[in-house]
């Protein structure tokens, strides 16, 4: 498998009526765009659920950038399960 590299860019988000911003890869931001739209959301309602979850977490601690990375990560890896299961 190619590296391919990607640049961070920064995307402003709102959170609870409050703009804030959060550096991703085109990879990741286009993820959570599919995902949203799978979930029916907006993006913005779906990046606040992802903080929500983050800050319920048992640290609390950790950017948003990276939650939104591993929230990624999860729906995907829970994706490839179940199609491993289903062959």
């Amino acid at each position: 498998m190619s590296e391919i590299a990607s640049p961070v860019a920064k995307r402003s988000v709102v959170i609870g009526g409050h703009k804030t911003s959060v550096s991703l890869e085109e990879e990741f931001w286009t993820a959570i765009k599919e995902i949203a739209a799978l979930r029916r959301q907006t993006i913005a309602d779906l990046v606040s659920f992802i903080d929500a979850n983050r800050r319920l977490g048992a640290s609390g601690r950790g950017n948003l950038s990276s939650a939104l990375r591993l929230f990624v990560l999860a729906h995907f890896r829970a994706a490839g399960a179940g199609e491993r299961s289903a062959a």
